[in-house]
């Protein structure tokens, strides 16, 4: 089970690489949502945007104070990049990567599938799902149904763990932090 866990998180790296070089290129190729000027910093937070100013206001109000989404993969992907140098356990911290994983989700507006989050917690996925179980029971996360079957739930942030994550990051705004 460890090689898959393994091939798992390689796969991850990966993924997360390829979508900062898209994200390089589209700026590069100069689309107008991703202008500099559109990239500019978010007014005090010292985070660079990747939505184009007039999405920002909507992405804020439903957000809190969330730092762009792109910021959160980057900062997944440098606490990835770990394993290549040590023993992936010797880190193993599932209930932040969880926090991490659905922060950036909710940044982007997108749904995260239990399966998708056991593999994000970067641990075997029955580790995954107590950790996901007891950060429900915590009241950190919350089950979303999905409308189209009902057999299978999304997970989310709750709105106290959507506050909390704000909250961190906007301690963290200014600093050179490693997270």
């Amino acid at each position: 089970m460890g090689d898959i866990a393994s091939e798992d998180r390689a796969a991850l790296m990966r993924l997360t690489e390829q979508v900062s070089m898209l994200a390089r290129r589209i700026e590069a190729r100069g689309d107008e949502r991703f202008t500099s000027e559109n990239l500019a910093k978010e007014p005090d937070t010292g985070f660079i945007s990747l939505t184009p100013r007039h999405e920002r206001a909507t992405a804020a109000r439903d957000n809190g104070s969330l730092p762009p989404a792109a910021l959160i993969r980057e900062i997944i992907r440098q606490r990835q990049l770990r394993a290549k140098f040590f023993d992936a356990e010797l880190f193993a911290d599932p209930a932040w990567d969880i926090l991490l994983d659905l922060t950036a989700a909710q940044a982007e507006r997108t749904q995260v599938s239990v399966s998708s989050l056991c593999i994000a917690a970067n641990v075997p996925p029955t580790t995954a799902l107590r950790w996901i179980s007891q950060m429900t029971e915590a009241g950190l996360l919350k089950r979303v149904q999905d409308r189209a079957d009902r057999r299978r739930a999304f997970i989310a942030l709750s709105d106290k763990s959507v506050a909390a994550m704000s909250g961190y990051f906007a301690a963290l705004r200014g600093s050179s932090a490693v997270i």
